[in-house]
């Protein structure tokens, strides 16, 4: 019988080319032990030492670290939670949930977002097989809970979020956002743009709806982050890029402001047709042009509604899991990026913590590629960080 010609053993080589497998059992077998180790000495201090039936002794009587995966307080992927926010420029990365759905102009629930990826988040562990990327051992990581926001009042907690973010960019700390529905975009930039000076931020934006219109139901919601945030000289609207929009939900008053600010956007179609390769040079072309960072913002809606159903407005006909996540590394590789946030994520509408699932992947796929391009872990701030906060010059009456 003869072998398929396609047909290569497992770790084994074809034509002299190593697989990804392979590279794979390489680069595990170069990570070191130290955090995982360190992890287990703290739990047996304070956890304390197991009982005397258990064999294994790593094993404390408390759980206090990643396992098991069911057990422990729900922080994102089990991070270190920092109380003194005051301390965040202490560590590599920083979670922070924004708990917000005043924004919503359909289906609400975003509000649990943050709630409803950290408790999913406790599924994963550090380490990704393919990248070779292990997190406990080469960035550090907190999460320092959610921002108050204030129910029924998007201005209040508009300022709450950008004096937030605010916060943790100054310190230097890569600032990552669980959301919340939008409408955040518009105050996290602000944020932002608050300590760069004269510097500016592009922003990439994954999503299948334009979000660019100036008010929606008479208020500033989530269909209108981009109108606000581009009206900062800081954020200028040729160096927002938008990806995946399409469908049956894109509001013809955002298009316009699209057509008249010379925004960049591809749909899924064009993404598809050109390929990630070509469709990531395109966002990091434009979101580059002239700028020294870029904000990642990051709708979950952006894939299929078929893979994410636990969101506010799911829209059929977007990006498939492994081109979005694709997409995303090939930017993140390539870009000076100051902070993502990942948002619409509404646990009420989820199906099995599928969606949730899918927030946390791109989070933890973003942060290896962070490491990957050695963007993390960061030795000294930034130089587009300025340690004085400035309020935010308007581009656009």
């Amino acid at each position: 019988m003869s072998e398929h010609p396609s047909f290569m053993p497992p770790n084994g080589n074809n034509n002299g080319h190593s697989s990804e497998a392979e590279r794979a059992l390489e680069l595990e077998n170069r990570l070191p032990l130290t955090g995982w180790q360190q992890e287990v000495n703290k739990g047996l201090e304070y956890g304390l030492e197991a009982a005397d039936s258990i064999i294994d002794r790593t094993i404390p009587t408390f759980s206090r670290g990643e396992l098991p995966h069911y057990a422990g307080i729900n922080t994102f992927m089990k991070a270190p939670y920092l109380e003194d926010v005051r301390q965040v420029g202490n560590y590599d990365v920083a979670i922070v949930g924004i708990p917000h759905d005043s924004g919503t102009t359909y289906r609400p629930g975003t509000r649990f977002g943050p709630q409803g990826i950290r408790r999913i988040s406790a599924l994963y562990t550090p380490y990704n097989f393919e990248m070779g990327v292990d997190l406990r051992e080469q960035i550090t990581m907190c999460d320092v809970g959610d921002v108050f926001t204030i129910p029924g009042n998007n201005e209040k907690s508009f300022d709450q979020i950008s004096k937030g973010v605010a916060h943790i960019f100054n310190s230097g700390a890569f600032p990552i956002l669980l959301g919340g529905d939008h409408s955040i975009g518009f105050p996290t930039v602000r944020g932002i743009c608050r300590h760069l000076g004269d510097k500016k931020v592009g922003i990439i934006h994954f999503d299948r709806h334009v979000d660019t219109q100036e008010t929606d139901l008479d208020e500033r919601m989530h269909t209108c982050p981009w109108f606000h945030a581009t009206n900062m000289k800081n954020a200028p609207a040729k160096n927002l890029v938008q990806l995946g929009i399409g469908g049956w939900q894109v509001p013809r008053q955002g298009v316009k402001v699209c057509r008249e600010r010379a925004t960049n956007i591809l749909t899924v179609t064009d993404i598809t047709e050109m390929g990630l390769d070509a469709a990531a040079d395109y966002a990091i072309e434009r979101a580059t042009d002239g700028t020294d960072c870029v904000w990642i913002s990051f709708d979950i809606d952006c894939i299929d509604a078929g893979f994410v159903p636990g969101t506010g407005w799911p829209e059929p006909g977007g990006l498939l899991p492994r081109e979005a996540l694709g997409l995303l590394g090939k930017i993140i590789r390539k870009v000076p990026v100051c902070g993502i946030e990942v948002v619409e994520v509404s646990p009420p509408y989820d199906v099995s913590d599928m969606t949730s699932l899918m927030a946390t992947r791109v989070i933890c796929d973003s942060m290896a590629h962070l490491v990957k391009s050695g963007q993390l872990p960061r030795t000294r701030k930034p130089a587009y960080i300025h340690p004085e906060a400035q309020p935010e010059l308007i581009a656009w009456t």
